[in-house]
């Protein structure tokens, strides 16, 4: 199987997730994010089957934070007003850099608030399928958690926002259906972030919500993330 090359949009820390205002301090939401981010990029890194991970941002701090983790930096493009999702216009761009760099290479494009998310799962997914493209919805089954473009002539074509599952489908994707809960858990609501944190987050996340004492159901989940790793 060819190596894929990951990507992943993250707007600036003093903008992201709005949503959690009603369970979660303003003052924490920035460290969330971060932390989210960090494991999420921990364990795309740990997947031998992903070659690299370019993260597009335009903030310094998330720039420094994946530098250390192993990924790559793209900075933000500018916004486009013919583009009404600044998300997408971020992944395209990171996807074109990263052919500029390595040719034409496989795609994917994954959220950045994956925090339960283990190398296995992404792993199973990434050999379950040989579909040029193919879209992973969300725990709630509309949105988009993952994109992957086989052939490196195939455009990412990110269609990421509001009912984005749907329109990736309708867009040529193929929906698959595998038992990756850690992945299909993105982040985006107090309850999203309970579901996590039950799943087993990884080792930044849970550490702050320790911390913030936002759950306790986040105890040794690095244990079991290392033990259900694997090769693909």
């Amino acid at each position: 199987m060819k190596a894929v090359h990951a990507v992943i949009a993250v707007k600036s820390l003093g903008l992201a997730k709005s949503r959690l205002s009603e369970g979660l301090p303003a003052k924490h939401r920035p460290r969330l994010v971060l932390a989210m981010l960090s494991d999420t990029v921990t364990a795309t890194v740990s997947t031998p089957a992903v070659a690299s991970v370019t993260v597009v941002t335009p903030d310094p701090v998330v720039a420094e934070l994946v530098r250390d983790l192993g990924a790559v930096v793209h900075p933000e493009p500018e916004a486009d007003p013919a583009h009404t999702s600044g998300l997408n216009a971020a992944l395209a761009a990171g996807a074109a850099a990263v052919r500029h760099a390595h040719g034409p290479v496989d795609l994917l494009a994954l959220q950045a608030d994956l925090p339960a998310l283990r190398p296995a799962e992404l792993c199973d997914m990434l050999t379950s399928t040989g579909h040029h493209r193919s879209v992973v919805a969300d725990h709630e089954g509309s949105g988009t958690v993952a994109l992957l473009v086989r052939g490196g002539s195939a455009a990412l074509n990110p269609l990421f926002g509001p009912d984005s599952a749907r329109r990736h489908i309708a867009d040529g994707a193929v929906e698959l259906l595998g038992d990756w809960p850690g992945l299909r858990q993105d982040v985006d609501t107090a309850a999203d972030l309970e579901r996590a944190a039950a799943l087993g987050v990884g080792k930044a996340t849970g550490v702050l919500l320790r911390e913030i004492g936002v759950s306790q159901a986040c105890q040794g989940t690095e244990d079991l993330r290392r033990a259900g790793s694997s090769l693909c």
